[in-house]
């Protein structure tokens, strides 16, 4: 046999079998999603076996409405045929014929059904509908989780966590007063939406288009220029339904948010910080910019309603996650409404702290995870959480020369002051760096999962 006819014999034999074996995982995979099906807590199957009961009890009503006479017919009728079959095809033949039939009929109804509804809900077609039904089912039974903070950090977060429960709070300050929120706020008079804004679009399972356009920020036009849409979209439905809890849950069913998203408070909060040299520095962004070292922090009003809502969901919690965030700007904030901080501390359920990775200049300069830890304590003057979690492996050399040259430094973990505050440790990695920017930042997908593991093992 000459090389070039064995070279052409082995390609048609390879596609032959490459054919054969894709067919086969075709096969697989249908034979696989119907056995999906068959699974528990669907709420599917049950209700088609109570509409065929439904059918069968209106055809007996029928039956003995009319006296059984169209019941009586039919039988007979029926009856002739089948001894009609059997006298063509032995009954041990024509039975398991017709019992296939009826079970091809009953395939091939249930199997369109399912792909008309499954092409109307999902028309993208990229994912099936029993995987979709799975993964509701699987995340509603998901625990209660709240978790409290602001700015990137809560968002990062609440990437993670939507894989693994859909009964989410995001507790968010309302207490910035800089950018596009700050604007909105100085000129309309509306509670600062950008937190709430960037929660939203981390919790949406909307359209990947409709997110973007909640994030989209303008970068010319009259008095647009720095505004975000979403923000601007907050303001108006703040106004359309008389507040920003309204305007979140109008928004939330836009967005089709995974849980929910509560402001702490309704009330036009303002912060102000004392410094170690004397200074007293009002508003948030202020407070950041002043560089100094902050000793005390407090709010105006000094003690701002909860939200009901708020106080609801710590109630029904299974779990509570504060932070990651700014400690003073983002996290801070949320726990000086007073009534948040008294719920939290009443609880007794797993409740955990998600330390920063790098210090803030001009709020947490040079602070340690237990100097994190004091600043909480003595903010709200009561202890929230049992347990801390640290970002073990520090960071490239790359990425520290730049965060040192903005005076920023990854927060070193004192054990033993840590163990002193009475909190448990969790040490682990859970941290990537954007190639692009430089950036560490919080990997959504490792911190929700490490957090989940240790809610699972703290029950067990």
């Amino acid at each position: 046999m000459s090389t070039g006819l064995l070279k052409k014999t082995l390609r048609i034999f390879l596609k032959s079998n490459f054919s054969i074996a894709k067919r086969q995982r075709g096969n697989s995979r249908i034979l696989s999603q119907w056995f999906k099906w068959l699974a528990p807590g669907l709420f599917v199957k049950r209700w088609l076996l109570l509409s065929a009961a439904g059918v069968l009890l209106s055809s007996l009503g029928l039956a003995i409405w009319t006296g059984m006479t169209p019941i009586f017919y039919t039988l007979q009728i029926l009856r002739e045929f089948l001894g009609w079959v059997t006298t063509i095809l032995p009954n041990y033949i024509s039975g398991p014929l017709v019992i296939l039939a009826g079970l091809l009929f009953i395939f091939l109804g249930q199997n369109r059904s399912l792909n008309t509804i499954t092409q109307v809900l999902m028309p993208e077609g990229d994912e099936e509908l029993v995987d979709r039904l799975l993964t509701h089912r699987r995340l509603n039974k998901g625990p209660k989780i709240v978790a409290i903070g602001g700015g990137t950090g809560l968002s990062t977060l609440l990437r993670g966590l939507k894989g693994y429960s859909a009964n989410i709070t995001a507790i968010v300050t309302v207490a910035d007063d800089g950018g596009s929120s700050g604007r909105l706020r100085r000129e309309i008079g509306v509670l600062p939406p950008g937190d709430i804004r960037n929660c939203l679009a981390a919790l949406a399972n909307e359209e990947k288009l409709l997110t973007e356009l909640f994030q989209y920020r303008f970068r010319a036009g009259d008095g647009l220029t720095g505004h975000s849409f979403g923000n601007l979209f907050l303001t108006a439905m703040s106004e359309v339904t008389g507040d920003l809890e309204r305007a979140v849950a109008a928004s939330s069913k836009v967005l089709a948010v995974q849980g929910q998203v509560l402001p702490a408070t309704l009330t036009d909060v303002n912060l102000w910080a004392e410094l170690a040299d004397g200074r007293h520095i009002e508003g948030e962004s202020n407070i950041t910019e002043a560089g100094g070292k902050i000793i005390k922090i407090g709010c105006t009003p000094e003690n701002p309603p909860a939200l009901p809502k708020v106080l609801q969901a710590i109630e029904e919690a299974d779990y509570i996650i504060i932070g990651p965030g700014s400690l003073y700007t983002s996290v801070i904030p949320n726990l000086l409404v007073s009534e948040i901080a008294e719920a939290i501390a009443s609880r007794n359920i797993p409740s955990i702290y998600v330390c920063n990775i790098m210090t803030q200049p001009g709020e947490t300069t040079g602070y340690t995870v237990a100097d994190h830890i004091r600043a909480i304590d003595v903010a709200c003057s009561k202890r929230l959480f049992d347990t801390v979690l640290v970002q073990g492996k520090s960071p490239s050399a790359q990425a520290l020369i730049k965060y040192a040259q903005e005076d920023s430094h990854p927060v070193f973990l004192d054990r033993e002051a840590v163990k002193n505050l009475g909190r448990k440790i969790i040490l682990t990695n859970v941290m990537y760096e954007d190639e692009q920017t430089g950036l560490v930042r919080h990997d959504p997908m490792m911190l929700a999962q490490v957090l989940l593991q240790w809610y699972n093992k703290s029950y067990t």
